[in-house]
């Protein structure tokens, strides 16, 4: 019998990992045959709906089922988990500008805080509803079925990591304005995209723990939502300025202070999710 689950869940992802990374493609294919602009296009829409769409299918004919779905919020005993989860990427943002302005690598000069509460709130409803048919594909269905495999940790963020990256790559490529992309990156994409696959592996440490601690998809929903909504207006709209030459080092989005806080929050919940299930006086806490 788990022989034939592992079988199914190997199947299921090799069919799911194959569908994403080839949507935006297909939208991109779609939008050429209809003539449309890229931004904001019916391709730029399968794109992001696909990786939802599948995960719905393959749970209800491909035999997953919805046990691991994490639908459910569990509040009750993870409030804590879902404050850590809105606070994460507020934290490290600010965290990696407060060190970039002391260093004068990041210019403060267009930042008025109300513009920027402004920006921040008319982007959260958006962006929650977003990234519910983002976190019940990647964490609602992805990262779960990995962990059915049995890998070890390192080895489900990484290729939970990658599927997230990869799928991506169309995005940057054809979707997303070219004035927009040079307001948050200073690298060109041959740069910019494996780099930018790099920082979703650093990012999915936090995000598959957190699911994992919560069992719940919706911490890491809200997670995603402040990042979309906090950290992307910074640059789209101009509050701020990184020095030439040191994004690499200190931009939240892709600099490498930024991964390497990502990487070191990710392994404390590890942590902390490993203690909490350690058995106890021979007590197994679950």
């Amino acid at each position: 019998m788990e022989k034939n689950i592992k079988k199914i869940t190997i199947r299921n992802l090799i069919i799911f990992t194959v569908v994403v990374t080839a949507s935006g493609w297909i939208g991109r294919g779609l939008d050429i045959l209809m003539g449309n602009p890229s931004k904001d296009s019916l391709g730029m829409l399968l794109w992001l709906i696909i990786p939802f769409i599948i995960s719905l299918f393959l749970r209800t004919f491909a035999g997953d089922g919805w046990s691991d779905i994490g639908i459910k919020p569990f509040f009750k005993n993870n409030i804590i988990w879902y404050i850590i989860a809105v606070f994460i990427f507020p934290v490290v943002t600010i965290i990696d500008l407060f060190i970039g302005n002391s260093l004068g690598w990041i210019n403060f000069s267009n930042f008025k805080l109300g513009l920027f509460l402004q920006f921040f709130s008319g982007l959260l409803i958006f962006n929650f509803f977003k990234n519910i048919l983002e976190e019940f594909a990647w964490r609602g269905y992805l990262a779960p079925k990995v962990l059915l495999l049995n890998l070890n940790d390192f080895a489900t963020y990484i290729l939970v990591g990658i599927v997230w990256g990869i799928w991506h790559i169309p995005y940057y490529l054809f979707f997303l304005d070219t004035l927009e992309y040079q307001s948050v990156s200073m690298q060109s994409l041959s740069v910019f995209i494996p780099l930018s696959v790099v920082v979703m592996i650093s990012w999915s440490i936090s995000f598959v723990e957190l699911r994992r601690l919560t069992n719940s998809v919706w911490p890491v929903v809200l997670m995603h939502m402040v990042e979309d909504a906090f950290v992307n207006p910074l640059f789209i709209y101009g509050l701020i300025e990184i020095s030439p030459g040191k994004d690499l080092f200190i931009s939240p989005i892709y600099g490498i202070l930024s991964i390497i806080s990502f990487i070191a929050i990710g392994l404390g919940l590890r942590q902390l999710r490993k203690k909490r299930n350690t058995p106890i006086k021979g007590k197994i806490v679950i």
